[in-house]
């Protein structure tokens, strides 16, 4: 038997990763991360141990290096293929190799391999990454650190792939074997407000008088129970800003890392008179994720709602939001999809009062998580005419298909705006924040405490802006200076939102040293120019991030337009694999490859392949254990909700159970009553959540159900119970001319200003809504009107401000 050190695996086997620290470097819009793991070896034979990991989406891991003993092994970057069988010789002839590929399915998922570890030896890996930073609704700055990988459902029929998505080990957050130190360093242009997380924090430290530089630091004990988010807050962050970095000294010169790489901060500001006009045009579909993993609280903290239902509450407002005249649909997914209409509707108050009624029976039953089949049935509906698609698209993001998602949902970029949604831990950075951008939306992650219902009003309030068209990106330099531009051109400009563009600058000027940018585009049958100055002389050393994230945004682009030629265009690999290896950042056809030849000596025993366990959130007292395929279904552990076990070393299953099993793994299961396994079991048997308790309805909830889609309330029992009044309190000051529903909607709009202010981000649509519908009624006694229920409430709001 092992000699047990620490958590071991289900066969009593040690952890081989000890620890993970992680030390971030914030520059304004833009971070490095640089996490180092520490690997022991406390078995008695050599080891090769296996992590399958989360990154962020959009990073790009531009260093990797191995240090054993006192000798420091950097890593180069090569063809996959050609740096997989570097790693497999190396490994066979006894020695100590390193290997990081990013996943075939998803380029949020990496597999970092170590190597023929001898016996009692210690070894440090440290990769770094540079990432932007989403700007959120609040104009705080995210950077997310992926602690949680959760399985991602592997479609039925499809490959399962040799990538590393298929070989997760995991156990619940919280028993995860390793430790996470994470310290930060903060300078922005700008003074930084204050750093918030939703982890535990070390007081923030200031640097400097100017509070332009801090330090932070996450507690000690961290749990792997979350993602580690960090908000950074500026003063003026809606500043445009341009960096221009010096190219590499050793490149050559005219190639991407010799020339001086420009990034471009772009924040445009609309006219505002434009910006108070809401469209009431536009077919809203609203895509809702209803696999076994939604019915999973929102967080960990008492009380918490499930994920479904917090989708459902965050459907009611959005409804009762819509604008008349529009056209909507709801679709719920999972292994099969739902619509509620066999196509768009109208919205009146009829289709609005039978979404709410089958908007009552949605729950998380549909299986596993399956969303390219709704999509492209979504995709085969023709456009309505003069009612520009807007999809909503809520999901935890649990797919291993990203990348054909993604190209689906660019393939159709031209008929819709998708704006996404990421719900709780864990969720996939490349699938949420990727359909977004690639059908000019916009995305937003729901995590820990958040509220969905802000973040999806955000997105809603742009979705009803007026779209910009005709966007053009026109560069101003000397002669002597050409641009190429690094990023896809902009097709989406929304409101107090960043754009990001990246170009390289060839050549020098003699004489002017100033270059701009200018931006036109139509908004409103409004033509708009913004802007922007810059030097063109290189700020200091900048360690290269920006060339990186250049070089990064260039290779998606390009591995977008491989797989959209099906690998036919001749020269787009190739074109990547040059790109990545001169700029050192990863791509899907490249991988890391360190070997350390040491003293040449083979080591002596049978090599030992360790899985190094991965996060990933449960909600059942009973862990599941699942073999997951290895080469040959080797045992390692997946760790499930569902009070079962299954473990061999054997194959064990046939084919088809196999794809179910996979299917089982995908999603999070609630504990059921006796689960057993058969040959014609399906992904629906597992995949229903247990019922959960539902807390007390919120009065704002309560209010908002009760307005009609024409904006307006009805004067009843219910919306008296809202105020905290009888029928007869609220009946007997009405104004003797005034009509009953005016009333009512006079008194709703009252209270929500008067006391539900904190939550005027979900509510500002109908307010305005109902605002809208008063002023229809010509009412001559409004200003009495807004008295008496000032009066009655006791409230003291203006009619100016009821939009009156």
């Amino acid at each position: 038997m092992v000699d047990s050190c620490g958590l071991v695996t289900v066969k009593n086997e040690p952890v081989p990763l000890k620890s993970i620290a992680v030390e971030v470097s914030v520059q304004g819009h833009v971070a490095t991360v640089s996490s180092t793991l520490q690997y022991e070896n406390q078995e008695k034979s050599p080891l090769e141990a296996i992590f399958v990991f989360p990154l962020p989406g959009e990073a790009a891991v531009c260093r990797f290096s191995a240090k054993i003993g006192q000798t420091e092994v950097v890593a180069e970057v090569q063809e996959k293929q050609k740096a997989q069988e570097q790693y497999d010789d190396a490994l066979s002839s006894g020695q100590q190799a390193f290997l990081l590929e990013e996943s075939d399915e998803s380029p949020d998922v990496f597999k970092l391999s170590v190597g023929s570890l001898p016996p009692g030896e210690k070894a440090s890996v440290s990769l770094d990454y540079v990432t932007e930073l989403a700007v959120q609704a609040d104009d705080s700055l995210r950077l997310c650190l992926p602690a949680v990988l959760n399985p991602r459902y592997q479609p039925q029929g499809t490959d399962s792939g040799s990538d590393g998505s298929a070989q997760v080990s995991s156990v619940p957050a919280g028993s995860v074997p390793y430790s996470l130190s994470l310290s930060a360093r903060v300078s922005s242009p700008h003074p930084i407000s204050r750093v918030e997380s939703n982890c535990p924090l070390d007081p923030l430290n200031y640097l400097n008088t100017e509070k332009t530089q801090a330090t932070v630091s996450l507690a000690a004990g961290h749990q792997f129970d979350r993602d580690v988010e960090l908000l950074l807050y500026y003063q003026d962050t809606h500043q445009p800003t341009a960096i221009v970095e010096a190219g590499q000294a050793s490149a050559k010169p005219g190639s991407l890392m010799g020339d001086p790489v420009v990034m471009l901060s772009l924040y445009p500001e609309f006219p505002k008179d434009v910006m108070s006009s809401l469209t009431s045009h536009g077919e809203f579909l609203f895509v809702v994720d209803r696999s076994g993993s939604m019915g999973c609280p929102m967080h960990n903290g008492s009380g918490a709602q499930d994920r479904i239902g917090s989708a459902r509450d965050t459907l009611l407002l959005l409804l009762k939001s819509l604008p008349m005249g529009c056209y909507f649909n709801i679709i719920g997914f999972g292994s099969s999809y739902k619509s509620f209409f066999p196509k768009s509707v109208e919205y009146s108050q009829k289709t609005m009062d039978e979404a709410l009624q089958k908007m009552k029976g949605m729950s998380a039953d549909l299986g596993g998580t399956e969303i390219l089949q709704p999509l492209k049935h979504i995709y085969s509906q023709p456009c309505l005419p003069d009612q520009p698609r807007q999809l909503f698209l809520f999901t935890d993001g649990e797919v291993r298909n990203t990348k054909e998602v993604l190209d689906l949902v660019k393939t159709n970029a031209g008929s819709h705006r998708c704006f996404s949604f990421g719900i709780g831990e864990g969720a996939s950075t490349a699938l949420i924040s990727g359909v977004a951008k690639q059908a000019g939306g916009h995305a937003q992650f729901i995590t820990g405490q958040d509220r969905m219902q802000p973040k999806v009003m955000q997105s809603l309030r742009f979705a009803l802006q007026p779209a910009v068209v005709d966007i053009s990106v026109k560069w101003n330099v000397p002669k002597e200076v050409s641009v190429t531009p690094l990023s896809p051109p902009i097709r989406v400009l929304f409101q107090g939102q960043r754009a990001l563009l990246y170009a390289q600058l060839t050549g020098e000027s003699s004489g002017d040293t100033e270059g701009s940018v200018t931006v036109k585009y139509s908004l409103a049958e409004q033509p708009v120019e913004n802007q922007l100055s810059f030097s063109l002389k290189p700020a200091e050393d900048t360690g290269l991030t920006v060339h990186r994230l250049g070089a990064r945004t260039l290779i998606r682009s390009l591995e977008v337009e491989e797989r959209e030629q099906d690998g036919e265009k001749e020269g787009v690999k190739e074109k990547v694999v040059e790109l990545s290896v001169q700029s050192g950042v990863s791509s899907a056809f490249t991988a890391f490859i360190a070997v350390h030849k040491g003293d040449g000596e083979a080591l002596q025993g049978q090599l030992l392949r360790r899985q190094v366990p991965t996060p990933m959130l449960y909600h059942s007292p009973m862990p599941m254990i699942l073999v997951c395929s290895m080469a040959h279904f080797s045992p390692m552990p997946i760790m499930m909700g569902c009070g079962m076990a299954l473990s061999s070393p054997e194959p064990i299953m046939s084919g088809s159970s196999m794809n179910m099993l996979m299917d089982v793994q995908a999603d999070m299961y609630t504990p059921g009553e006796g689960l057993t396994f058969s040959e014609k079991s399906t992904l629906e048997d597992f995949d229903s959540p247990a019922p959960t308790s539902k807390p007390a309805r919120d009065p704002l909830l309560q209010l908002i159900s009760l307005q009609k889609a024409s904006g307006s309330w009805g004067l009843e029992a219910a919306l008296a119970e809202v105020l905290g009044k009888t029928e007869e309190e609220v009946a007997k000051p009405k104004p003797a001319q005034v009509d009953h529903e005016v009333w009512a909607t006079v008194l709703a709009l009252v209270w929500l200003y008067g006391f539900k202010m904190e939550a005027q981000e979900e509510w500002q649509f109908l307010a305005m809504k109902a605002a809208s519908w008063i002023q229809a009624q010509k009412v001559a006694s409004v200003s009495e009107c807004v008295q008496a229920g000032n009066n009655l409430l006791g409230c003291q709001v203006q009619k100016d401000t009821l939009g009156l």
